[in-house]
């Protein structure tokens, strides 16, 4: 028997992406360290989570995401804060996945639905279909199907990884995983984050680039290829769609990490140095560590710069000069 291999066709547009998407990661690489940029790397992570979430209606706000990953106490669905909890567990484990790994893939489906899906960790038992909203894009494989079909799709991607190119191969895998619908519940978040993980392997760039903003911006057209793509029984032009929104977000990454360099003063690197993530200190205690007397200059060069790019947040920020207020660095 012929092993399976999914359907697409490699076309000069997908080449072309394929090209450019390789250069602007070079590029971004090459000019601007991600690593040294920990405020950029946790804040596109929320933008992820924030949006793959958002594409399955939950509710919460950008700031809301935020808060909950930074443990404050955030007022909403008990669901929708569990689902966010889960997803920031998950995505914070991205360098520990195999990507051709079934156990792994119901391992960290069962973090990313924990507490909140019956059926969590484990391939689905009854019929499910793929939906926009209230719109029916099509109705899933029976679910018999599901195990054998989820072997054929991981045994090809083990054997496609050292000839077809990471950027076709996960999006042939995003659509094909979207397709099967292997779970109950949480299949685009769950291929959303494999896709970033196939793509993390190759680039370790990718683990911090929010392509599921980009395709929430997009959700509509996202739900047109998908939909264009069971039509025509391939996922070629799912393929070309993912790419262009990947070579999209890395203009915008490209912008955001300049805009971050040339924003950074020498004085709010400093102030970032000193400070630890998620410790509140008084303005003295920075002052103390900064060597600073001058409590206007602290405030006009240092502090304020800091809280105005979301780097610094304050305890109460209603009262500004209370003397109970404390400064975290984000």
């Amino acid at each position: 028997m012929k092993d399976y291999a999914p359907p697409f066709t490699i076309t000069n547009e997908m080449l072309s992406y394929v090209s450019s998407i390789s250069e602007k990661v070079g590029r971004i690489t090459a000019t601007s360290n991600l690593e040294a940029k920990p405020h950029l790397r946790k804040n596109n992570r929320i933008k992820s989570i924030h949006s793959s979430l958002r594409i399955e209606a939950n509710s919460l706000s950008l700031g809301q995401v935020r808060d909950v990953i930074n443990g404050r106490t955030v007022l909403g669905e008990q669901k929708e804060i569990q689902e966010v909890k889960n997803a920031y567990a998950a995505y914070e484990k991205l360098t520990q996945i195999d990507p051709c790994s079934i156990p792994d893939l119901k391992r960290y489906h069962g973090l990313m639905t924990k507490y909140i899906v019956e059926e969590s960790g484990e391939f689905r038992r009854g019929e499910e279909g793929v939906f926009n909203g209230d719109q029916c894009i099509f109705m899933a494989p029976p679910a018999r199907f599901v195990p054998q079909l989820m072997d054929d799709l991981f045994a090809w991607m083990k054997k496609a990884q050292n000839s077809v190119h990471p950027l076709i191969l996960g999006s042939v895998f995003h659509y094909e995983f979207v397709f099967i619908h292997p779970f109950s519940d949480g299949n685009g978040r769950m291929a959303r984050l494999w896709h970033t993980a196939i793509l993390s392997k190759w680039k370790s760039i990718f683990e911090y680039i929010p392509i599921e903003s980009q395709i929430e911006k997009f959700q509509d057209e996202y739900y047109q290829a998908i939909a264009k793509c069971h039509v025509d029984g391939e996922s070629t032009a799912f393929i070309t769609f993912m790419l262009s929104q990947i070579d999209r977000i890395l203009d915008e990454i490209s912008v955001q990490v300049s805009e971050d360099s040339e924003q950074l003063s020498d004085y709010v690197k400093k102030l970032l140095d000193v400070m630890e993530y998620d410790i509140p200190y008084t303005r003295l205690a920075l002052m103390e560590k900064l060597g600073l007397k001058s409590n206007e200059g602290f405030r006009r060069n240092y502090l304020h710069p800091a809280i105005e790019l979301n780097l610094v947040r304050m305890t109460i920020p209603e009262k500004p000069n209370s003397r109970n207020q404390r400064y975290i660095k984000v």
